[in-house]
């Protein structure tokens, strides 16, 4: 579903015109729509229906409390990274019961808080982090349901940092030292290991390699219960890619094909956990033109967004479908141009001879796809404040994370008695 859609020449997020929201809230923002996230949702769930499947909202895409309140309300779980996101997706109404906590890095201060949530499950990254979680859990008396994130080494064939499932990636046990990871998990106090989990990487737009992952932890899975292990639920995690430019992601449907034509026969209950694939295209970038630059030998389109803002671009070579907020006339001639921020950095660029129709100084540019890894990666660079998340739903918007003031920045900050 495109939920941003032009309507008697201006660009629409559902039934609101984005120049009202521009004048609400002023730029840039960050904007959402319900229908597309409500969409997103149903394309995954409605292929799993009938599953033994549970949906975990990755909050790492986008964490903003609306955005997580709208999927909960469709019935996601959550897979967190931190106790910050642990904590969100409770204040946001997912039940401790459907959440996850992944990460590579956890304390023990965070083990802590998610043993005593009750959570669902806690995906564990290396022998240290198992050792230590033991502790943490015998000492508060309790067993904490575990899987052991294994490393597969198989090439998701994406960008390489995003990738995270080669043996050279920081993430996961290597898989051929999984069983004695087991045993020794059985042992310990404070531990019970009740599934496997795996994740490759992000944005992926083949299915092969989710195929060659989880064929190898269904195996894997059969060989534990040989050993004696009573694993009942498999973790797959997430990575499905969506169109940003000209790419074609597989199907909901594909892609839960594969997922029961491996897990289907091992009695599993199976754990996903989409992130970009159900916020991504749900959210947008506006920015307004502050100038255009006639430069020697290219022009520049210098916008109020900047790469804290939206880091995408600078840190991965990104590519976001740029669109003026005004439709362009029929026929409107295009022309390369360098669309960059006011950042005091030569990485400050959003795109390179991007071919754009005219856009005038103080109109509106939207960027396209903005909805994972956008708001939730932006930064207080240059002491530019965190820009404003809108929700849209229908006729209706409201401002769910508000821009704060500079003043707000600075009192935050301290001058020491001897300066």
């Amino acid at each position: 579903m495109n939920a941003f859609t032009y309507r008697g020449g201006v660009l629409h997020a559902e039934a609101v015109p984005l120049p009202r929201i521009a004048e609400s809230v002023g730029t840039p923002f960050y904007c959402y729509s319900t229908a597309a996230l409500d969409a997103a949702w149903h394309a995954f769930a409605d292929a799993f229906a009938g599953s033994d499947v549970t949906i975990c909202y990755a909050v790492k895409a986008n964490s903003n409390l609306a955005v997580i309140r709208t999927l909960a309300q469709r019935g996601a779980g959550a897979d967190v990274v931190s106790v910050g996101e642990m904590r969100r997706a409770l204040a946001a109404g997912i039940p401790p019961e459907r959440i996850v906590f992944s990460g590579v890095g956890k304390t023990a201060a965070e083990m802590a808080e998610a043993v005593e949530a009750g959570i669902y499950q806690i995906n564990v990254e290396s022998l240290p982090e198992l050792r230590a979680l033991s502790a943490v859990a015998a000492g508060l008396g309790r067993r904490a349901p575990v899987a052991v994130r294994v490393n597969p080494d198989v090439d998701a064939r994406t960008h390489a940092k995003i990738s995270t499932g080669r043996k050279e990636n920081k993430f996961g046990i290597d898989i051929d030292l999984a069983r004695a990871v087991y045993a020794e998990a059985a042992a310990l106090p404070g531990i019970r290991p009740v599934s496997v989990a795996v994740h490759i990487g992000s944005q992926l737009m083949e299915l092969e390699p989710f195929r060659m992952a989880f064929e190898r932890v269904a195996e894997l899975v059969r060989v534990l219960r040989e050993d004696g292990h009573d694993i009942r639920r498999m973790d797959l995690g997430g990575g499905l890619g969506i169109r940003y430019r000209d790419e074609a992601p597989p199907s909901h449907g594909e892609y839960a094909r594969i997922v029961r034509e491996v897990a289907g026969a091992l009695g599993c209950h199976v754990t996903l956990e989409p992130g970009r694939a159900l916020v991504g295209n749900a959210g947008i970038l506006v920015s307004s033109v502050i100038y255009r630059k006639e430069g020697v030998g290219r022009n520049f389109l210098i916008l109020d967004a900047a790469m804290n803002d939206l880091m995408r671009p600078s840190l991965y070579d990104a590519w976001h479908t740029i669109v003026p907020v005004k439709e362009p006339g029929p026929g409107s001639a295009v022309q390369p141009i360098d669309v960059v921020g006011p950042v005091c950095e030569s990485t400050d660029t959003f795109a390179v001879q991007r071919p754009l129709p005219p856009v005038a100084e103080g109109e509106l540019v939207a960027f396209l796809s903005a909805g994972a890894y956008g708001a939730v990666m932006a930064s207080t660079y240059n002491t530019r404040p965190l820009i404003p998340e809108v929700l849209v739903n229908g006729s209706d918007f409201a401002v769910v994370r508000r821009r704060p003031t500079i003043e707000e920045i600075l009192a935050a900050e301290a001058i020491p008695a001897w300066l």
